[in-house]
């Protein structure tokens, strides 16, 4: 079987240079190439992508074997159906290695055609490193290099006003674009690049924050041979993700205009606040996921398909998301309907195994986070506790006391939280485990046995599953 390249595939035609995109990873090639490629195919947006690798090891090399191309495996499940889809990428059409060549990566400012950036450079990419120099290349933090390249296109352009660029960054940060803009300002300062650079950073370029989400395992190595099999050329870096996908970007009608995402069926929203949507995505995907783990794992279940599937851990989630979180957020209740029903499809993926006790890292501050929000405001609406995440708050207090009909439960959390239940656990006192857990200003930045019943609801679920189980327990608690 050939290696796969444009010349044997039939993909010759060049792209001008439209995007600059810091990141080659699995997630950015699944995600953003993939809505690049499509707009190019269905939008004649004619945007070809300079990928920049981020760090000094990396795979721009063997993007470049393949001139850029790769094919991306979309499985998962639409309206209660399995699907697969297999798409070959085009649109990537240089890779630079900046710690090799950090020239060719400057000369990228020069492009006539430039108009975006795009990143995701993990969360921890955001960041200021003030060791970085101007002169000291190639800078160490992935601002560091945006603002050089700004400055060297300020200078080309003799600070052209519509020169400037529209910037996407993607990482998993909120406001990221907001963070990204104060960085580039401090480097200005720390640099010493002028008054009329900042001014044109302010001014002549877009700071867009965004939200996204989509599951990406990556390159399918367990199946490899299979995924192969269906391709006409050996491809080293084919990427497999979900069908779903969303991507909320804060912007206008300026951005619509540079973008046509209205000319593609996909799920982009282009939005004045992306503020009520991260609310939704964490409340509901990720919020379904922490109230989930202790309890599903306490019934005997091992990944997040199974708990969906089954009769009884199934309809105690998707109450717990309907019933309970739902009516508690400010978008349409059709919207937030929509939107969980594509979780609850996301869940029953089986093309992905997603185990429990992989998302059980750090419960508690979950907790506090995805789901603690949506019980007091419900608390707070209806002057009554939700029964579901009330219950679930127990499941978590019980799971960390670390063992479970003799078997080690899979706790993972700093060591003073496990500490903290080491000590409260070591008599069966449940009443005194409820107080001090919910008093624990540490875990919740609040008290939370100032909330009327919530300690006796603890208390007495805590009692029940230790007497009968999950799934009786929860039948009498809820008599």
């Amino acid at each position: 079987m050939e290696n796969l390249n444009r010349t044997n595939a039939g993909y010759t035609e060049k792209l001008p240079i439209k995007v600059i995109q810091y990141g080659e990873g699995n997630f950015l090639r699944a995600f953003v190439d993939y809505i690049i490629d499509k707009l190019n195919k269905e939008a004649n947006f004619n945007a070809g992508v300079a990928v920049i690798q981020p760090l000094a090891g990396g795979m721009v090399g063997m993007l470049n074997e393949q001139d850029g191309l790769y094919n991306l495996f979309l499985r998962g499940i639409k309206n209660g159906e399995e699907t697969e889809e297999i798409h070959t990428i085009s649109c990537v059409q240089d890779g630079i290695n900046p710690y090799d060549d950090y020239e060719r990566y400057l000369a990228l400012a020069e492009g006539e055609d430039l108009e975006f950036l795009i990143s995701n450079t993990t969360e921890a990419g955001i960041s200021f490193d003030d060791s970085d120099t101007l002169e000291g290349t190639p800078h160490s933090s992935f601002p560091a290099k945006v603002t050089a390249l700004l400055y060297k296109r300020f200078n080309h352009f003799d600070g052209a006003a519509d020169k400037g660029l529209t910037i996407i960054p993607c990482e998993l940060i909120n406001h990221n674009a907001d963070t990204l803009k104060k960085i580039i300002l401090q480097y200005a300062d720390l640099w010493e690049l002028g008054d009329a650079f900042k001014s044109w950073i302010e001014t002549s370029n877009s700071f867009h924050n965004t939200l996204v989400d989509r599951i990406v395992p990556g390159y399918p190595k367990d199946d490899i041979d299979a995924y192969q099999s269906q391709l006409e050329f050996k491809d080293n870096l084919i990427v497999s993700a979900e069908t779903f996908l969303l991507w909320v970007i804060e912007g206008d009608e300026a951005l619509k205009a540079k973008i046509p995402f209205d000319q593609i069926d996909d799920n982009v929203l282009v939005v004045e606040d992306m503020q009520p949507y991260r609310t939704r995505k964490v409340r509901i995907l990720n919020g379904a996921h922490t109230t989930m783990v202790p309890f599903s794992l306490l019934y005997g279940n091992e990944t997040v398909k199974e708990t969906v599937d089954n009769e009884f851990t199934g309809k105690f989630v998707r109450d717990a998301v309907f019933n309970e979180i739902n009516p508690t957020l400010d978008l349409s209740e059709e919207e937030l309907n929509e939107f969980a029903a594509a979780v609850f499809d996301r869940f029953r993926n089986p093309f992905i195994k997603h185990l429990l006790s992989s998302i059980a890292l750090n419960t508690v501050s979950k907790f506090k986070v995805r789901v603690l929000p949506s019980l007091l405001a419900f608390e707070q609406a209806y002057n009554r506790l939700p029964e579901n995440l009330t219950f679930a708050l127990a499941c978590l207090i019980r799971f960390y006391k670390g063992t479970w009909k003799g078997k080690a439960l899979p706790i993972k959390d700093d060591a003073a939280v496990v500490a903290f239940f080491d000590e409260v656990w070591k008599e069966d006192n449940y009443a005194a485990v409820s107080q001090a857990v919910l008093s624990n200003l540490t875990f919740w930045d609040q008290d939370l046995t100032k909330i009327e019943g919530l300690e006796e609801r603890i208390t007495t679920a805590l009692a029940l599953i230790e007497e009968n189980g999950v799934e009786e327990a929860y039948k009498k608690y809820t008599v």
